[in-house]
């Protein structure tokens, strides 16, 4: 064997074996009988590919210590799905990776039967938190595009951080407990959905909440109106990207096609309303 071929190989089945006490572990933490079930299949199946790579390098791979707990960490934290669809991301789940070793079928064959196998798997994880993803993007995407949109309304038409910061307060929290309400009553007529009416509201409600909380936090701590209008938007922005990119991830899904529509939608708003709140102090003449 070629020492770039063994070195390469080697990276791999360090790969391997790592994923393999990952899954294992996960599999000890869920409670879910059937993920459960799913997770030791994954498991024995990356312990496979490390003992079939093994018979070729010699070398048998020490896994890393690190990222078993980062990846652990990440799933009770996110979620079963998004750490194990963050995983899977890897260069070496690439289709190419192992098509490489033409020298060696056995391992070039595992570039399309490997995460064939692992894909069908994965499949069949069912996450309740994923269940109930559309009811918080309901509440994050309405928040949003609602309260981006009304502080930019308010920071012109009243000129007043802390008066924006409790207006913005008063109406957000009636805005949470109107938008659970609907995602209640929604949940409970589409009972295909299979999600319970009274959890989907709570989601749909907290999200709501913890987005209003930290749109209105620089107006409540600045006292010039304009440097809390940027830092709010800058704020929206991170939300925006970090809540898409846990989205795609967990969905495979597009992270650039929904962040740039879902911050397009948000700022489009806010610049409307911001010329709104213009508009209506200069031509009522009313000031704060």
């Amino acid at each position: 064997m070629l020492e770039q071929d063994k070195k390469d190989l080697e990276i791999f089945s360090r790969s391997e074996i790592t994923e393999h006490f990952i899954y294992r572990r996960l599999a000890e933490l869920e409670t879910d009988g059937n993920n459960r079930s799913v997770l030791k299949k994954i498991a024995e199946a990356e312990w496979e590919h490390h003992e079939l790579i093994k018979t070729e390098t010699g070398v048998n791979a020490k896994p890393s210590r690190f990222k078993i707990w980062l990846y652990v960490l990440l799933a009770r934290v996110f979620g079963l799905t998004f750490a194990i669809k963050l995983m899977e991301a890897a260069p070496h789940h690439d289709s190419g990776a192992y098509r490489a070793f033409t020298n060696y079928p056995k391992i070039a064959k595992l570039a399309d039967e490997g995460p064939a196998v692992e894909n069908e798997l994965i499949a069949l994880l069912d996450e309740d938190r994923l269940k109930y993803m559309s009811s918080v993007i309901l509440g994050l995407s309405d928040a949003l595009v609602e309260f981006t949109g009304a502080l930019a309304g308010f920071t012109l038409a009243l000129s007043n951080a802390k008066l924006i910061a409790l207006t913005g307060a008063i109406t957000g929290v009636a805005a949470a407990l109107s938008m659970a309400s609907s995602e209640y009553l929604s949940s409970k007529t589409e009972k295909s959905s299979g999600k319970k009416p009274l959890k989907a509201a709570l989601y749909t409600g907290v999200a709501y909440v913890v987005t209003v909380v930290m749109l209105i936090a620089p107006f409540a701590c600045f006292s010039n109106v304009f440097i809390a209008l940027a830092l709010m938007l800058l704020l929206a922005l991170l939300l925006i990207a970090a809540f898409m990119f846990y989205y795609a991830v967990a969905r495979g899904e597009s992270f650039k096609h929904r962040f740039v529509e879902m911050a397009c939608l948000s700022f489009g708003v806010a610049a409307v309303s911001f010329l709104i709140g213009y508009a209506l102090k200069t031509f009522t003449g009313i000031e704060a």
